[in-house]
């Protein structure tokens, strides 16, 4: 990867984005995208918008969320310590013995999960994983009046863990969700700038907050912008290790190219140009078949103001939800390759409907 591509991934990921609370990740977007833009801006909740080729013709949205799973101080006891409640799909059970960041008006605080020591717990029947409020954190205070001079109620909290190479080209780190996406699109921006192919097109890629908690910001920016394409970049779960059902959940490995979804929301015919696209570029392809939703923002970009023509690109993700997320720099690569190909691909005033 571009030493300074690789860069501004490594500081997009590391950088703290609890949903809700992405500010300091989104500047970090921001001023990556606007070197390869005409224009940038946010509007009222922190969806940021990048315009290249503004005014240039139809306009194509590459969407992604900024957003990472957290938690969120909710109650400090007489002796200090901290308990939560979720922000997104957080995993109570795999929270308990890391360590912590809790986000507060000062600074980051340092805290750790508590975690009782095997001796001190009861070996009566199978232990069960915990539930989120039963989590407690210790930020090394010993009284409700010291914690709250630190921190306060509603304060987001993540894990510490960062960005590093496990292998070659594979990559751990506890936020790929869904900052790849965000990443990706702003390679797109930086591709097509810097190609010489005249766009027929306006594009806009955007980075938009909340996906985590109800697919918020990209209802919002969405219905703004009015595009009249979309494609929209995710994390999608790999299957390609021990436990996971073939049979229930397909078969999707990291180092086999992104993946591109079939059905529902996804148009039939902006699929198929994605294929096309891939095809012609030599970019390998997984495919993923879904049910009633996709679970990514999507699902509520396809259908805002009658209808935009929308399609996912997913990148395959091990562990996701956890703070040992791997992907493979090669397969993240390929995705705004493949956006930008197909960007390139689109002629003046081309529409895409289903053939009846």
């Amino acid at each position: 990867m571009r030493e300074a591509s690789l860069q501004f991934l490594k500081t997009l990921v590391n950088t703290p984005s609890p949903t809700g609370h992405e500010t300091r990740g989104q500047r970090v977007w921001l001023d990556y995208a606007k070197q390869f833009s005409d224009e940038t801006f946010s509007d009222a909740y922190g969806n940021c918008v990048a315009v290249l080729n503004k005014g240039g013709g139809s306009r194509i949205m590459l969407a992604a969320h900024a957003d990472e799973i957290a938690m969120a101080v909710n109650y400090i006891d007489d002796n200090g310590f901290i308990y939560v409640r979720k922000m997104g799909g957080i995993d109570a059970a795999i929270t308990k013995a890391q360590r912590i960041f809790i986000h507060t008006r000062g600074g980051a605080v340092k805290g750790v999960v508590g975690n009782v020591a095997p001796h001190l717990t009861s070996k009566d029947g199978d232990a069960k994983p915990p539930k989120i409020h039963e989590i407690f954190i210790d930020i090394g205070v010993s009284s409700r009046k010291e914690a709250e001079k630190i921190v306060r109620i509603g304060d987001p909290i993540t894990l510490s863990d960062e960005f590093d190479i496990l292998r070659g080209d594979l990559a751990v780190a506890r936020a790929f969700d869904n900052r790849i996406g965000t990443f990706a699109v702003a390679e797109t921006l930086r591709l097509l700038k810097e190609s010489k192919v005249k766009l027929n097109v306006e594009v806009c890629a955007v980075s938009n907050v909340q996906e985590e908690v109800g697919l918020l910001g990209a209802r919002q920016i969405a219905y703004s912008l009015k595009p009249d394409i979309a494609l929209v970049v995710d994390v999608t779960h790999a299957t390609d290790y021990p436990t996971v059902s073939k049979t229930q959940h397909g078969d999707t490995r990291i180092g086999s190219g992104p993946c591109i979804t079939h059905g529902g929301c996804n148009h039939s015919e902006v699929v198929k140009r994605l294929e096309e696209v891939a095809a012609k570029k030599k970019i390998p392809l997984q495919h993923e078949a879904m049910s009633a939703t996709s679970g990514t923002d999507t699902d509520v970009i396809f259908w805002t103001r009658g209808g935009i023509a929308s399609a996912l690109i997913s990148l395959p993700n091990r562990y996701m939800h956890s703070p040992v997320e791997v992907v493979s720099l090669k397969d993240l690569e390929m995705i705004p390759q493949l956006m930008a190909a197909f960007v390139q691909s689109l002629k003046k005033g081309e529409e895409f409907k289903v053939k009846i």
